[in-house]
């Protein structure tokens, strides 16, 4: 297939710019792939198609401040950094811009005894850095760093905590697990009362999901690995509820991208960890997930890739097109669609 095949016309004012207040208001496209039924819900709808067969799936990573500035030590140029991928205690995977101006063995300072060092250079300009700090990286990190909103959002959110899952727990991510954006304690709380079973898995959120498809062939593209965990409870739980015919729903492409990864080949999962660098296109046979909750994703990107596989491309394409048509906001901040 080609990266063109997943391309669709979209409105620049359909590209949402705030996140619907409050969360659970968002709407909600919901199809029904055995009979191809489409309707258009309210997202705090949800409980209705949700029951005591289901396991919601949910990624609990959070976002880190992960934009910086930096001032080259001496060469006095300004450098933005997006941290996208932890390698240890000091060392990171970055990208730089513009990145001509961090050479190897360059070192920025960013405030707050914060400083790094430029130590390699990877593919399309990507580079490795070594951090320095006065105590804590993370507390240096708050103070100096900003939230990573993607550029097609030209506004900061008053409330930063808006681009934050409310069940997120674990920092590593430079982008939002976008689908759980619209999940609020209430509402989590009355999906369990209606005996849902929710299992938190981790994927912290890197290049891996957002970067562009550039390649004219898909199967061409590169994924970026990125860091994931199944802890021994959720694999336990997954289990059990896959032994008892159970739906399992996940919230977002990086729960899919998770239990895609961690599945064994008898279906079964173990308390496990890795870097994954799966990539889900048509016609991938999936062996862990029967339906999904997501955003409306970008044209041609690895998102709308993976959506396609399991709806097929040209009923996904269709689904779009509703959906621009209707009038949803897409995108981080947009309205969402449960694939049943």
């Amino acid at each position: 297939m080609k990266t063109e095949d997943f391309y669709y016309e979209l409105p620049p004012e359909l590209i949402a710019q705030h996140p619907a207040e409050p969360r659970d208001s968002s709407r909600l496209l919901v199809y029904h792939r055995d009979t191809g039924k489409i309707e258009h819900r309210i997202f705090r709808d949800i409980t209705e198609y949700l029951g005591k067969n289901d396991v919601l799936v949910m990624n609990n990573t959070k976002v880190i401040p992960a934009r910086i500035f930096g001032i080259g030590r001496s060469t006095g140029c300004k450098v933005e950094f997006l941290l996208h991928k932890r390698l240890d205690l000091t060392d990171w995977k970055v990208l730089c811009k513009p990145a001509r101006k961090a050479r190897e063995n360059d070192t920025f300072d960013f405030g707050e005894g914060l400083s790094c060092t430029v130590i390699g250079t990877g593919e399309a300009g990507e580079k490795t850095v070594r951090f320095t700090f006065v105590g804590s990286f993370e507390a240096a990190l708050d103070k100096v760093g900003q939230m990573p909103l993607p550029p097609y959002i030209h506004e900061r959110p008053k409330d930063g905590s808006r681009y934050q899952t409310v069940y997120a727990k674990f920092d590593g991510s430079c982008a939002a697990p976008t689908a759980g954006l619209h999940f609020t304690p209430e509402l989590l709380e009355r999906i369990r009362q209606g005996g849902t079973e929710t299992i938190e898995v981790l994927l912290h959120v890197g290049l891996g999901t957002f970067r562009p498809v550039q390649t004219d062939d898909i199967e061409s593209h590169k994924m970026h690995s990125e860091h994931w965990e199944l802890s021994a409870d959720a694999a336990d739980r997954l289990n059990a509820a896959k032994s008892t015919g159970k739906r399992v729903i996940c919230v977002g492409t990086t729960s899919v991208r998770v239990l895609e990864s961690a599945v064994r080949r008898d279906g079964t999962f173990a308390e496990s960890h890795g870097d994954t660098e799966i990539f889900i296109y048509p016609p991938y046979k999936f062996k862990a997930v029967d339906a999904l909750l997501t955003n409306f994703h970008l044209p041609e990107s690895t998102l709308i890739m993976l959506v396609s596989a399991l709806c097929g491309r040209e009923n996904t394409l269709a689904l779009y097109k509703e959906a621009v048509e209707k009038k949803y906001r897409f995108f981080s901040f947009g309205d969402a669609m449960l694939i049943l």
